[in-house]
């Protein structure tokens, strides 16, 4: 029997949290202290071992407690026993096991990916159906409620080759938004600026704000209004010059359907958390080109194991152009977990050529960091 042909006999995971270097405002709450991730590990048989997380944002995809009960309790019998290349015969069973737990379903897809990546000796984007790219542009959000620091840690990002940065709005008052965009242009005319409300403006606002900043230029407007307000949106794309993108409003290819029919947006952020899995976000990104959209990987509050199902998946992805945002492990986190730096250089994250994911976390970090685990013996 073939290491793919092997049966998959253990699932451990671990809860862990993670300090990060300062508060992030988003239009739909704030972050701070530290961030909280779901590790999940298969063995095999034979001892091959493939690694996924859960990035977890209550007011996202859910919180770590449901996603570590969705690996646990729920989606562990469809699991075990398995073989190792059977990846669409598990997560189909894990989908009529559990409702929504997108964030589980992501670590569960990207632990087999990596498994079986690792079992044939070739990387993960090589099971997505092959490499178009071997780096993406980065961007790095800005989100302190301090925008002295964002501004040093745009000098930093400039030294650093980066050259986009996306401008977190809505959460103080319009006034903070357009002072910040203006002072970017004026001391960093480099770097391209993108704006994301993350729903954070009502809609007797929406109209009036997202039209003055559009008259500043960004490279485009992320998700004004609530994640349901397909209207507002459509009204707000036809109200302005800069790309309008979705992000909220569209999870999976499901949503992305209706996105398309009702012409609620130009582009969309395709992010694996959100879409349960590299599959289904490399098939949302299918799906947005087809329709003539653009897209970029976005991002939750991954470590560098996380980012990895990202660049994965956007390797894989020729509709995917306008980079990611898989900046946490180098920018955010006090420290990240995997054994090797997440590879960024001259502003680009490039692509692993090696088996599975590429990088393996590190194990003593894992113990450091974890709340709870259930490692199995």
């Amino acid at each position: 029997m073939t290491a793919l042909g092997d049966t998959i006999e253990r699932l451990d995971l671990w809860h862990l949290s993670l300090p990060v270097v300062s508060r992030r405002d988003h239009g739909i709450g704030s972050v701070g202290g530290a961030v909280e991730v779901v590790i999940v590990r298969l063995t095999s048989a034979g001892g091959i071992e493939g690694f996924g997380e859960a990035a977890c944002w209550s007011v996202f995809t859910g919180t770590p407690e449901n996603a570590y009960a969705a690996l646990d309790r729920y989606m562990r019998p469809a699991v075990i026993g398995a073989r190792v290349g059977d990846i669409a015969g598990v997560m189909a069973r894990a989908e009529r096991t559990v409702a929504f737990s997108t964030d589980a379903k992501a670590a569960l897809e990207t632990a087999l990916l990596d498994l079986a990546g690792r079992a044939a000796g070739i990387p993960v984007w090589a099971l997505l159906g092959g490499k178009c790219r071997d780096a993406i542009p980065l961007s790095v959000s800005l989100a302190d409620p301090d925008f002295e620091a964002d501004l040093a840690l745009c000098g930093r990002l400039e030294a650093d080759g980066v050259g986009i940065v996306k401008l977190k709005a809505g959460v103080q008052d319009h006034g903070f938004d357009i002072m910040r965009l203006d002072r970017l242009a004026r001391d960093f005319p480099g770097i391209k600026v993108r704006v994301d409300y993350n729903q954070g403006l009502s809609p007797a606002e929406a109209m009036g704000r997202v039209v003055d900043l559009d008259s500043r230029g960004p490279s485009f407007i992320e998700q004004p209004v609530r994640a349901d307000q397909f209207a507002l949106m459509r009204r707000l794309r036809e109200a302005t010059a800069a790309p309008l993108i979705a992000d909220e409003s569209v999870f999976g290819p499901e949503d992305m359907v209706r996105a398309i029919r009702e012409e609620i947006c130009d582009g969309i952020s395709v992010k694996v958390m959100k879409a349960g899995g590299p599959r289904r976000a490399a098939q949302v990104a299918e799906m947005a080109r087809a329709a003539g959209l653009s897209a970029y990987g976005g991002d939750m509050f991954e470590t560098g194991l996380g980012h990895l199902a990202g660049v994965h998946a956007i390797a894989a992805s020729p509709g995917i152009t306008l980079g990611c945002e898989f900046y946490q492990a180098k920018y955010y986190l006090a420290e990240d977990i995997l054994a090797e730096p997440f590879a960024i250089d001259n502003g680009m994250v490039i692509v692993p050529d090696g088996p599975g994911l590429g990088i393996l976390p590190d194990a003593e970090k894992l113990a450091r960091f974890a709340l709870r685990s259930t490692v199995t013996a």
